[in-house]
């Protein structure tokens, strides 16, 4: 008969790869993925390298993880926003601050996540995601126009341009670090997605 773990053992390997994840996050917050080694992240998490493997076939599946879960956890955070209740074009405007504001308070993961070279597997990962993000944008998008607070337009289109757009205005003050005025950029970026969208200018 195989041997079969008991429920405590699961609970202790459980414990142990979350912990392992969450030091791999902190240190790809630091360092970025290629200088992520096995060996740096078994010494954040306080065990040896061969250890990782008991967890994760690869480096590879190891990042893969941490992008799921830290971009997986940012999805979360703007689907709630965005399907609040109340005015659609108001949801747009906080779910795209909401983003950046998370993004700008913690840069180096936010690189990470969004623009850092990364093997192909998160590489992947990343087009997966993007997928998620425009689909809660575009229904955002849809909303307003059923509301008649946003012009015709094709909902998928506006949320692709938006999701890159938005990328694409962060990578560099992330990538430096000079902070610079967040706000100035938040109220830029906010103004920047109304327009794409169609939203009628503030009186």
């Amino acid at each position: 008969m195989a041997y079969r773990k008991t429920p405590a053992e699961l609970r202790r390997l459980e414990t142990a790869r979350d912990h392992l994840v969450a030091r791999a996050t902190e240190v790809v917050a630091e360092v970025g993925w290629a200088q992520a080694s096995v060996t740096a992240v078994a010494d954040a998490a306080g065990i040896a390298a061969g250890s990782v493997y008991q967890h994760f076939p690869s480096k590879a599946a190891l990042a893969v993880e941490v992008f799921r879960r830290a971009s997986g956890h940012e999805v979360e955070v703007l689907g709630e926003v965005l399907r609040a209740e109340g005015d659609p074009v108001e949801r747009l405007a906080r779910g795209v601050e909401t983003f950046a504001r998370r993004a700008l308070e913690n840069r180096g993961l936010a690189y990470a996540l969004l623009a850092a070279p990364a093997e192909p597997a998160v590489g992947a990962e990343r087009l997966a995601y993007r997928l998620r993000y425009r689909a809660l944008f575009a229904e955002t998008v849809e909303q307003g126009m059923a509301a008649g607070l946003l012009p015709p337009q094709d909902g998928r289109i506006t949320a692709a341009a938006l999701t890159g757009a938005i990328g694409e205005v962060l990578v560099d003050p992330l990538g430096t670090p000079d902070e610079g005025s967040t706000e100035a950029l938040l109220v830029e970026l906010v103004a920047m997605a109304l327009r794409c969208a169609g939203a009628a200018p503030a009186p």
